[in-house]
C-alpha cells in the first residue's frame, strides 16, 4: 500500500472514530439527563444526616464526570495527532491535492 493510501485509510478510520464518539456522547447526554432528574427529585438536604455525607456523594458524581471528560480529552488529542501527521505529510510532499498529490492521479 502506498503512503498516500495509508494516510487516506488513517483519516477514514479517524472519521469513523469521531462518528462513534458522537454516538457515545449522545448516549451519555441522555444518561446524564436521567441522572440529573433523579438527583433533583431524590437527593435533598433532608435525605442526609450530615452535610459531610451529602458533600461526599456530590463529589463522587463530579469525579465520574471528570473521568469522562478526561477520557474524551485524551481521545481528542489522539485524533488530533492523526490529523497533524497527515498534514505534515501534505506539507512535505508539496504539490497540489491532499497528501502530496493524492487524489490527482489514479491509483
Amino acid at each position: 500500500m502506498s503512503r498516500e493510501g495509508a494516510y487516506a485509510r488513517m483519516l477514514d478510520a479517524s472519521a469513523k472514530l469521531q462518528s462513534n464518539v458522537a454516538l457515545i456522547l449522545e448516549a451519555k447526554a441522555v444518561e446524564a439527563e436521567k441522572v440529573r432528574a433523579w438527583l433533583c427529585n431524590h437527593v435533598s438536604p433532608d435525605a442526609y444526616g450530615e452535610q459531610q455525607e451529602h458533600l461526599k456523594d456530590t463529589l463522587g458524581v463530579h469525579e465520574q464526570l471528570i473521568e469522562v471528560i478526561d477520557g474524551l480529552t485524551k481521545l481528542n488529542q489522539g485524533m488530533s495527532n492523526v490529523l497533524k501527521a497527515a498534514l505534515r505529510q501534505d506539507e512535505r510532499g508539496g504539490g497540489g491535492g491532499y497528501f502530496g498529490g493524492f487524489g490527482d492521479r489514479d491509483e
